[in-house]
């Protein structure tokens, strides 16, 4: 009987739907896992077998954790909202929520027919009123403690996309959505203060098991300085600028300080300066600039002096040049930088350009070490620096500092690159904002019982362009009445960034029906936090920092347990076709409708399973589908061989050792090489003439979580009842897989020379008589005597002349 995968998997899909095979219960007494994928946008092209690689490693866990009986919540769901679903609307000229919707039920066909065992009962959209009354409501509670607020700043702006962007969605200095060049504009904005967590996001990524590569990217991201802010008085004027340093122990090199072109020192001083229309113009264009070219390595550092004023060295009263430079930005540390061109490159550079003292205040502690034309930037030893003179650069910073604070000339503080958060997009598709403009009683949220605050259906749905959202056109959505006076209001027409739905959406999946709240607390204690997050490494300080925040936020208000959200983090390996990473616009996508449609939906797990290491990127080949899909056809043909028959030893052994192999494999995301070990077994029992229907049952056991359509219909061909998934994982026999005969390496003072192979649980004399009267081993020995003999059984001895 042929295998007729259409039939076949339909059949199964019927099945797991009509019996709820893959539905977590929220009232039993197993073990929980829950394993969550990123969930996606909706693409309107759908997705495609690069997407899908994550799903199906998620899956194939999932499968195998209920397998061995836990209570597993594997759920899905939408990103609905945001730039990709409505830029493809304006492209199409489709209202975003029907385009959506159409993309929704697409890739949603896609994930069933892949044979993806999600909670489909738990289904969440972040477009849905239902949905998105939680994420205004997250708001609220943030606005209540003072972590939502709006102030006017400078911001990037995507000129194509329309709309601002977080400085996390601007990659070297392009939209990381359309790579237009981002322009700096100031407009009032909303931001959440994620800076209020910012020590607690960095020390606590030492509590989750997530990859270094990650976990290097977020505290570089929140970018903790320790140091010092020095108190810098303005010559002869009753003011002062604060600098921060890192560098406390360079302060007697110090020749000149710079100032943020924002610092509001400088409208202070502006009478004070005798070039001040040099410096206005100066200020103007550096605010055309955006962050990320006035901080570009491969750009010089401009700046212009402020003529008239001076500041003072408060270590030794010496007067240096004040400059107005925009590589300096007023939001990291004070606005205000100390330089010392001997001890930094970016300040020697510039100090060259303007003919500035370089003064030389750290030498090196090593010998013989010449530096020319370059700053000496190391931790050293201080010269030229009064009574500090000696001390190595660590203690220096330390008595420096004490002597500063008690001169009260500066303080020891910690400053952190982390900003707020910039969650105000000037777009229509995202979830409106609750708040209320009243002329009587100013910005006033919306009340509880008001949400949701519902996005209006409306036909202009397009960008301004001008810092207004389409949302300011509609006065029907506009106009309101003040929640607090009952008086003519206006609403905020900005909505929120999409991450902000994001942020919390695996809460939602422990309780999505409820009405009450954003998930009940006995639910949310039930299965959170995640156990296994899947998706990829693009997140890195986007979502996965975002989430974490809200995590943080409501652990502090008491409404959950864990500070956390994911306690294990996978990243998947990109797929590339003809070298390049699958997009439309580069013709190389592969569809995995045409793929399940010619070769089935388990071949195409399989063949995602087993093209290469999983964390790893790696290149589409269609012979390896192929391959895969023969695979398939020979444990399908096997049936024919599987008889009431006497246990083989050695078909028994490669069995219980496939077992062990493919449950640490599968545990260790090593999917490739667990497919390798499956092939192994499968090819051994082809070579015989007949196998046991024992050892055919645990093969499809082992295949299960992999090509559950293929091994259900195996399964219930063997006069099985239930579903396989409803069966225990196989386990392995210690005894069996024990190798009857062993390497053991022989080593001469720690260094490997021979080795030889011996019984199993030989013991130490027997294998030292063994190892001595070895050719290569007498050579070394001979003539001198053995002091010691170090044994680990079944793998080396170590003899120590």
């Amino acid at each position: 009987m042929e295998y007729n995968h259409k039939k076949i998997e339909s059949k199964w899909q019927k099945y797991w739907k009509d019996k709820k095979v893959f539905k977590a219960n929220d009232n039993s007494n197993k073990q929980k896992f829950y394993c969550l994928d990123m969930f996606p946008y909706p693409s309107a092209h759908g997705i495609h077998v690069g997407h899908l690689k994550g799903y199906t490693f998620s899956d194939v866990i999932s499968k195998k954790k209920i397998m061995e009986g836990y209570n597993v919540l594997h759920p899905m769901g939408w990103d609905a909202f945001g730039l990709p679903a409505e830029n493809f609307a304006i492209k199409t000229g489709v209202h975003p929520a029907e385009s959506t919707k159409k993309a929704i039920e697409n890739i949603k066909k896609q994930l069933i027919v892949s044979g993806l065992g999600y909670d489909w009962d738990r289904e969440v959209c972040s477009y849905d009123p239902d949905y998105y009354k939680w994420t205004q409501w997250m708001f609220l509670k943030l606005y209540e403690s003072g972590l939502a607020y709006k102030k006017k700043a400078g911001v990037n702006f995507c000129p194509s996309c329309k709309t601002v962007l977080a400085n996390e969605q601007v990659i070297n200095g392009l939209c990381e959505r359309c790579d237009s060049e981002v322009e700096k504009k100031y407009l009032n904005q909303w931001f959440f203060k994620t800076t209020h967590f910012a020590e607690r996001l960095l020390l606590d990524l030492d509590n989750i098991e997530w990859p270094e590569k990650i976990k290097t990217m977020q505290k570089n991201w929140i970018g903790k300085s320790k140091g010092a802010n020095i108190y810098f008085n303005i010559s002869g004027l009753d003011k002062k600028i604060d600098v921060f340093t890192t560098r406390v122990d360079t302060l007697f090199g110090c020749t000149y300080v710079v100032l943020a072109p924002e610092h509001p020192i400088l409208s202070q001083l502006k009478d004070k300066i005798t070039n001040k229309e040099e410096i206005e113009k100066y200020i103007k264009n550096s605010g055309k600039k955006t962050e990320i070219e006035r901080l570009a390595e491969d750009k010089e550092k401009t700046g212009i002096e402020l003529k008239g004023i001076k500041a003072v060295n408060p270590i030794n009263g010496i007067e240096v040049p004040i400059f107005v430079g925009d590589y300096v930005l007023f939001d990291y540390g004070t606005g205000a930088i100390m330089a010392v061109p001997a001890h930094d490159q970016r300040d020697y550079i510039f100090a060259k350009k303007h003919n500035l003292p370089i003064i030389k205040v750290i030498k090196s502690n090593k010998e013989n070490i010449l530096i020319k034309n370059k700053a000496f930037e190391e931790n050293g030893i201080l010269i030229e620096s009064s009574q500090f003179t000696g001390l190595e650069s660590e203690e220096a910073r330390k008595q420096m500092t004490e002597w500063l604070e008690k001169e009260n000339m500066g303080q020891e503080v910690i400053h952190y690159k982390l900003r707020d958060w910039l969650i105000s997009r000037q777009r229509y598709w995202g979830s409106p904002m609750p708040i209320i403009y009243c002329e009587k009683c100013g910005e006033v949220p919306v009340s509880e019982k008001d949400l949701p605050v519902k996005l209006p259906d409306i036909k202009d749905f397009k960008p301004t362009g001008d810092g207004q959202s389409p949302l300011a056109k509609s006065e029907k959505f506009v106009n309101t009445k003040c929640p607090k006076c009952g008086g003519k209001a206006k609403r905020e027409t900005d909505t929120m960034d999409t991450f902000v739905c994001s942020s919390w959406y695996y809460l939602r999946y422990s309780d999505p029906n409820n009405k009450k709240e954003f998930a009940s607390r006995d639910k949310i204690d039930n299965w959170l936090p995640v156990d296994l997050y899947i998706g990829g490494a693009e997140h890195a300080v986007l979502h996965l920092l975002y989430a974490r925040f809200f995590s943080k936020f409501l652990f502090d208000k008491k409404l959950i347990n864990f500070e956390e959200p994911f306690l294990k983090l996978f990243n998947q390996g990109t797929i590339y076709r003809n070298g390049s990473k699958m997009s439309k616009s580069k013709g190389n996508v592969v569809s995995p409708d045409d793929l399940i449609s010619k070769y089935g939906a388990d071949t195409m797990r399989l063949y995602e399973l087993f093209m290469g290491p999983a964390d790893q990127s790696t290149e589409w080949s269609d012979n390896g589908v192929v391959g895969c899909s023969r695979f398939l056809k020979k444990v399908w043909d096997l049936r024919e061989k599987a008889k009431e028959c006497g246990e083989k030893k050695e078909i028994n052994k490669l069995v219980h050792k496939t077992i062990k192999k493919v449950t640490r494999d599968i545990d260790n995301f090593r999917f490739n090489t667990a497919v390798s070990s499956l092939m192994i077994l499968v090819n051994e029992m082809e070579k015989q003439e007949e196998i046991s229907i024992e050892y055919y049952e645990k093969l499809i056991l082992l295949l299960a979580p992999m090509t559950p359509h293929l091994s259900e219909e195996i399964w219930n061909k063997l006069d099985k009842i239930n579903s396989i998934f409803y069966v225990d994982w196989p386990k392995y026999s210690s005894e069996l897989i024990k190798e009857d005969k062993v390497n053991i390496i022989i080593q001469i003072n720690g260094k490997v020379r021979d080795e030889i192979i011996v019984e199993t649980g030989v013991l130490e004399e027997e294998v030292k008589n063994l190892a001595i009267s070895q050719e290569k081993v007498k050579n070394w020995i001979e003539g001198k005597g053995i002091k010691k003999i170090i044994f680990v059984p079944d793998k080396l001895i170590n003899i120590v002349i």
